[in-house]
């Protein structure tokens, strides 16, 4: 069961600025949820049924051979960069 003390942990460290409401409204949908998830366990035999990651089977491969050719140098590559330490592109923190 999902308690609001749960939401707020995961909001704060996924640093989402929520209010009362908010809680509640998702509170609200994680119930809709569990009972879905309930009445699907409830199926005769759900156990036996593969799962499934695409509505239908697709035999064909349409990716091209991934062949490297011409690649850029590093300085190449950061030229553009807006700052650049250790030869790497240096990015702002965004997690506590």
């Amino acid at each position: 069961m999902i308690t609001k003390e749960k939401l707020k942990n995961y909001a704060e460290k996924l640093m989402f600025n929520m209010n009362e409401s908010e809680y509640e409204t998702l509170m609200n949908e994680f119930d809709v949820i569990m009972e879905q998830m309930d009445l699907i366990g409830k199926i005769k035999d759900i156990e036996k049924v593969e799962p499934m990651t695409f509505p239908y089977n697709i035999y064909v491969n349409q990716l091209r051979e991934d062949i490297a050719k011409d690649p850029l140098t590093t300085d190449e590559a950061l030229q553009n960069a807006k700052e650049v330490k250790y030869n790497q592109v240096k990015v702002p923190k965004v997690v506590g």
